[in-house]
């Protein structure tokens, strides 16, 4: 009896689990044919997409690691990349609006988007206006709004530091010339390794324990809210899309932002979305389960319960990724 018992308990079990293999397999399955794509878990795969242009080398992520944390590189010396793009925390600097050069608040109202998995953006900026991370770089440098240095100062800043004369020799070479671009552009090398790979990915990648049966219930809800369309790719995220589709955004009336010229903005990446609030181009929501909400009512023309938020909020903080090291360097 006790061995009946016992092969009882253990086929059902077996059943169990079972079933839920099944059931995870196609939610991959599903969240792959609505376009979700996880980071690469094999390195030479991973490098393949974020180095595209093969200028990805030790020294130069090691040299533009320095750069990101140098607020040499600002007019007063007080602001660094690493000042609005925080990497001990969600990529960001937590605050609603960008502050920059003395304190200054971006004057439209703009917040400070993640640095984390930008590589993956098919644009840069809010309104889209830059191509890549070595582009995107040079921006926040020149804006007198946020670091108010001009590419001649910078220069000139850097060249008179010899170890970053060496450092710039040993990276590319004896006869380069340290100009404003190579600068930024050095940052933005050293920005394509920013990248978080999650328990979703290890899920996506095939591994069926990764995301707790809460988590899958959020993703599988996630997708069938039609969030999937702006936020899929590697970035779940980084694509232009129209803003606003009901009119209904409450806080359209802070700041002036409206997108770019054919009012497009940027879709945020949702990687470490947990990390980053407040949320949205102008920072006015805090609380993930209203921004949750907010879109469903402004983007899918939806209205999403609190019971719906609160499942796709567990889904949201499972892709809180796996950091590189965050520790500031030593600067020369």
């Amino acid at each position: 009896m006790r061995i009946s018992k016992f092969l009882t308990v253990t086929i059902v079990t077996t059943a169990i689990l079972l079933a839920g293999d099944v059931k995870g397999e196609v939610l991959i399955k599903k969240a792959k044919h609505n376009g979700l794509i996880a980071i690469p878990a094999d390195k030479s795969e991973l490098m393949k997409l974020i180095d595209k242009k093969k200028n990805i080398t030790p020294e130069r992520v090691k040299l533009g690691r320095q750069l990101f944390f140098d607020t040499r590189l600002s007019l007063d010396k007080t602001i660094s990349c690493n000042t609005c793009h925080l990497l001990d925390q969600g990529g960001d600097d937590n605050v609603p609006v960008a502050i920059g050069h003395k304190g200054r608040e971006n004057p439209h109202h703009i917040n400070s988007p993640t640095v984390y998995n930008s590589v993956f953006f098919e644009r840069q900026f809010w309104d889209g206006r830059s191509p890549d991370v070595e582009d995107q770089a040079k921006g926040p440098m020149v804006a007198d709004v946020e670091m108010n240095i001009t590419p001649q100062e910078a220069e000139k800043r850097i060249k008179a530091i010899p170890e970053y004369v060496k450092s710039f020799q040993k990276a590319y070479g004896k006869d380069v010339k340290i100009t404003f671009g190579k600068i930024a552009s050095t940052i933005g090398i050293f920005e394509r390794t920013l990248v978080t790979p999650s328990r979703y990915d290890d899920f996506l990648n095939g591994d069926l324990k990764a995301l707790t049966e809460a988590e899958q219930d959020g993703l599988a809800l996630f997708i069938e809210t039609g969030c999937t369309a702006c936020h899929v790719g590697i970035a779940l995220g980084g694509k232009m899309q129209p803003f606003d589709l009901s009119s209904g955004f409450e806080h359209n009336d802070i700041g002036d932002f409206k997108g770019n010229e054919n009012g497009m903005i940027k879709a945020p990446s949702l990687r470490n979305i947990s990390q980053t609030s407040p949320y949205f181009h102008n920072g006015t929501v805090i609380n993930l389960i209203d921004a949750i909400k907010t879109m469903g009512k402004v983007q899918l023309l939806v209205d999403i319960s609190d019971e719906e938020a609160k499942r796709i909020e567990i889904f949201l903080k499972s892709l809180e990724g796996r950091k590189p090291d965050t520790s500031a360097p030593k600067l020369p």
